[in-house]
Parts: C-alpha cells; structure tokens; sequence
C-alpha cells in the first residue's frame, strides 16, 4: 500500500471517529432530554462536516479530499439508515445536517448520489412541515452563508419530493415555500455561466417542483385544487423568464426545459392570447398573493416577463406552442385584425426589450414576432384615436425600448430589425397621436443620433401625408402636417433648457431639424398652403430670431476656434459641422425671403 493510500486512509479514520463521537453525543444528549448537549454537538458536527466539504470544494482534482467526502457521506448515510435509531435523533440532525451535507453537491457525481440519499432519508423519516422549513431556510441561505456548487438543486429536488408528502393545507404550505425557491434559482442560476452544467441540473429541479405541483393538484378538488393551479401558473410563468435569462444563448437546450414549462400552460388554464396582452395576470397575482406584503410579490416580478417570452418561444418552435396546446399563427392573425389586442401585445412587449441581462437571440426573436404583428397593416378609421390613447403610455415606453435597441445592439441586422420594428409600429398608431409620440421620444432621447433618426422619420410621414392632405384624401388632423411640427423643430433648435443646442455633441440633432425645417417651409411655401403655420410672420421671425440667429453665432464661433487648433480633433469637429453650417444658412436666405415676402 502507497504512502499517499495510507495516508488517505488514516486522514479519513479520523474524520470518522469525530463524526461518530460527534453523533453520539447528539444522540446521548436527546435521549437524556439534554438539548443543549445535543445543539453543542450538532455545532461540533456541522463544523467537522464544513471542513471537509470546503476543502474538497477548493481542491475538487485532489483524490485525498475525495475519498474523505465520500467516506464521510457514507458514513452518514449508513448512520440514518439504522432501523433502530431514535426519531427524536433524527428530528434534531434534520436541522442543521442537510444544509451541510449539501455542500458536497458539486464535488463529484459520487457525492452528488450520497447527498441525494441522505437527503431522502430525511424527507422519508421527518414531518413534511418540518422539512419545507428545513429546505427553505436552506435554500434562503445561498447567498449569504454559501454559495457551493449544486447547493441549491440539491434542495429543489428535495422540495419537488417533500410537496409530494404534504397531507393537508397544500396550498398554504406550497405558497410559503415558492418563494423562497424562486429567489434562491434565480440567483443561483445568474451566478453560473450559460454552459455550466450545473444551470441544467438546478433548471432540472426547478421543474420537478412544477412537476410535484401539478401531481398535488389533481389529487385535490375544487377552491383547493384551482388556489394551486393558479400558484403553479405564477411559478412556471417566474420560471421561463429565469430559464430564458440564463440559459437563452444555448437555444437548443434551453428548449427543452422551456417545452416541458409550457406543458403546464394548458393546465393553468393560460393562453397565448392573454399570456401576449398581459390579460388576467395581475388577477392571478392578487388571487395568490393577497393581503401578502410586496417582498412577496416581488419574487414573481419576472411574472410578465415570463408570460411574454412563452409566446415568443411558441413562436420560435412548434414544439413549444404545440406543449401549451396553442397555435401562434393563428394568435398573430387574430392580433393584426384587432388593433385594440395588437396594441397591448405592443405595450406589453417592452418588458423583453428592456430585460437588459436577456440574450440578445431572444430579443431579436421578439422584434420578429412584433413585425409579424404590425408590419403592411391596413390603417383603421379615425376612430381609433379613443383607442389608442388608452395605449399611449404603453406602447410609447414600446418604443422608446426599441430606440435602445436600436442604439446598443452588438451587430447591424439587429439595428436594421430594430429600425424596422419601429417604424412598423409607428405606422400602425393614427398620425394625430403618432406625432406626440414621436415628440415623447425625441424629448426623453438621450443620443443626438437617435433624435435624428426620429426627425428623419417624421420627415418621411411629411413627405408621404402631403400628396394625400392636397388631394383631400385625408384631414389635417390625420395628418403630421400641424404646428406640432414647429414645436418639434424648436425642442432641437431652442431646447427647453435654454440657449442654442450644444455643438458639437448635438450635431447631428440640429442637422435633422434644420433639414425638417426647410422641407416644410420649401413645401408649404412652394405649395401655397400653411398647414403647420410656418410661413406665418411671427412664426418666421421667431425662428429667424430665436432659433437661426443664435445658432449661426455658436457655428461660426466653434468653426473659427477649431480652424486655430488644426489637431485631428479639430478635423473631425470641423466634419460633423460643415453639413450644419450650409444647411443653417440655407434656412436663414429662405426665412429672409419669406419674411420680405410677407410685408
């Protein structure tokens, strides 16, 4: 026998001894009635067992820690198994030991089955009860006391097992205990990296709890039964989107999980269709967590997220939509005939887009599914105006995600599908509420080249309306063409902060209203109308005085300064005001012009 054998082998006898002592004493001090005895043993115990653990956990390759894991997990598990070991024993251990056993989770297959076992036993020998708050103050513990590897699925498993032995008051019981499951897997999960096995083995557990809900339900009947159903439609709901988060990169896998999820969708009575709009999801969260406190609904906040994203991956794969029993094609078709539906689907689905730690694979198939829904729509009669100004706010913060999207994507097909999504949905929005929104935007954009995109589009709709309102094919208030356009182009040119706009960091901005400007004003003067009141004198010489003059001043100054420079710096400033400085000056000859026009 080798030196390093022996060594093993004594290093282990020693950890067995402590162990064994450790446990008699538990034991001698239950039976005698001496609880602090038996808590100081216990203390002794967990502490030898944590030793163990934490250096197999920082030494996983080295075969002396290994053997003493396994040899200390056997042991234990040889221990509990006695038929003639005192229950009250049992009971005590039941306390402190799993949360330490646990943490040899991650060490290794081997110890990963003993922790398994041992862990049965408890479930098999304690009080259902007792073990929910065993595993749940477990599992609140992550985080904080531990973070081992495989810690957590080890009491997912065991819960999904427990809720199985749960006698009375299911629901009661299963409602203290999900939260605390939900929090403690959704850390878990964002700690470990997409292509950790150890994601699969905690998503694993997570829908074996489902699993162990569902199987509870339909042995209760009535109130009972539907109380859980819809706690079961919430978990599995807080679940997809975490699944989503962590594992949406590695599609193929993720769908697995995802399909077996949406297997309980038709169960909880939930379809596509109010999953897509938001409908009856805060219903079910104030029937589950009524008179409770916001931390506890705070462990579903990802509830919405989750009700969006089992649509999109209905639309990803027929698997998953045929898993909820629901058809995609026909849900699309049923929102771009109902504009009403359409635009909560709208609202609804900036919740994914802003998910800022959601794959962007997952985003890109969210900005596909709202094409599908908004893109060559027919426009509706005037009177869905009313409509739409119920959906305002919604589909405004709609788009103001998208005009993110399209400034932080990592590659140019996504900033293309995002463009396009944009101007799908503003499209689809009637142009007297169409043009505010697009002024909300331009007020809360952040990045001079996102508000001249947004300029740059309703210069489009200007060019489009224009034909139409001459031919009387629409009215002006269906049409961009009001003052709102004026007040657009001074929110640039004069912004609200007072002063001229700052150069060079707004450049591009200004350079998009100034071009606006002098569309509007060639196409109104040139066409004899003044729908947006441009050509009027005091509209005239207010932007003559308050937005031109002023701004030709700061262009002429920061052009002169950055000729004295002559750095590369310079050169690129000079760039990006070149195109301002000729357009600026265009607009002051054609307001002269108009202005000597009008006396």
């Amino acid at each position: 026998m080798s030196e390093q054998t022996l060594s093993s082998s004594s290093s282990s006898q020693l950890f067995i001894n402590n162990l064994q002592q450790s446990l008699d004493l538990c034991s001698k001090g239950v039976e005698n009635g001496d609880f602090r005895k038996s808590e100081a043993s216990i203390s002794e115990l967990v502490e030898s067992i944590s030793s163990i653990s934490d250096a197999a956990i920082s030494a996983v390759d080295d075969e002396e820690t290994l053997i003493n894991s396994i040899t200390v997990l056997s042991y234990i598990h040889s221990y509990l198994s006695n038929p003639t070991l005192d229950q009250a024993v049992i009971d005590a251990l039941s306390f402190e030991l799993p949360k330490a056993i646990a943490k040899f989770s991650g060490v290794s297959q081997r110890c990963s089955e003993l922790v398994e076992n041992i862990i049965d036993l408890f479930i098999t020998k304690c009080s259902p009860r007792d073990m929910i708050s065993v595993f749940s103050e477990a599992l609140d513990s992550y985080g904080k006391t531990t973070d081992a590897p495989g810690y957590v699925a080890t009491f997912l498993l065991g819960v999904s097992k427990v809720f199985l032995n749960i006698q009375r008051r299911h629901f009661e019981q299963m409602k203290v205990a999900i939260p605390i499951v939900l929090n403690a897997l959704k850390a878990a999960s964002f700690d470990l990296d997409d292509s950790d096995v150890g994601l699969e083995i905690l998503f694993k557990g997570a829908i074996a709890i489902a699993d162990s809900i569902q199987a509870t339900c339909k042995k209760l009947e009535g109130e009972a039964s539907a109380k859980l159903r819809n706690l079961l439609g919430l978990y599995v709901l807080q679940v997809i989107a975490v699944v989503s988060i962590s594992m949406g990169n590695r599609e193929s896998i993720c769908l697995s999980f995802v399909v077996h999820l949406s297997s309980f969708v038709p169960y909880c009575g939930l379809l596509y269709a109010n999953l897509i709009i938001g409908h009856g999801i805060d219903l079910l969260v104030s029937h589950v967590c009524d008179g409770d406190t916001d931390d506890y609904i705070d462990c579903f906040s990802y509830v919405k997220h989750g009700a969006v994203l089992s649509v999109i991956w209905g639309h990803i794969s027929d698997e998953v939509s045929q898993a909820a029993r629901q058809d995609v094609h026909i849900l699309k078709d049923e929102l771009r005939s109902t504009q009403s539906s359409r635009w909560s689907a709208v609202g609804l689905i900036k919740c994914v887009f802003n998910l800022g730690n959601l794959p962007w694979n997952l985003k890109k198939h969210a900005l596909e599914f709202l094409l599908g829904i908004t893109e060559n729509i027919d426009q509706q009669e005037t009177s869905e105006d009313t409509k739409c100004s119920l959906h305002t706010l919604s589909v405004t913060s709609t788009l103001q995600a998208i005009t993110l999207l399209i400034m932080t994507a990592p590659n140019a097909e996504l900033r293309k599908m995002a463009f396009a999504a944009l101007k799908s949905v503003l499209a689809d929005i009637p142009a007297s509420s169409r043009l505010d929104m697009m002024q909300a935007l331009i007020r809360s954009s952040y990045s001079a080249s996102m508000t001249a995109i947004l300029i740059d589009c309703v210069r489009e709709n200007l060019r489009n309306d224009y034909p139409k309102l001459k031919e009387a094919k629409i009215c002006t208030s269906n049409s961009f063409w009001n003052a709102g356009i004026l007040d657009l182009v001074e929110l640039v040119l004069r912004p609200p902060s007072g002063g001229p706009p700052s150069l060079p960091e707004q450049s591009d901005a200004v350079l998009s209203a100034l071009n606006l400007y002098r569309y509007v004003l060639i196409t109104e003067s040139t066409g004899k109308t003044n729908y947006t009141g441009v050509i009027s004198r005091s509209n005239l010489q207010k932007a003559y005085n308050e937005w031109l003059l002023p701004l030709r001043n700061v262009v002429t100054a920061m052009i002169s300064e950055t000729k004295k420079d002559g750095e590369q710096l310079g050169f690129d400033i000079m760039c990006g005001l070149n195109p301002v400085e000729f357009v600026l000056y265009r607009c002051i000859e054609l307001v002269e012009d108009s202005i000597k026009q009008s006396i």
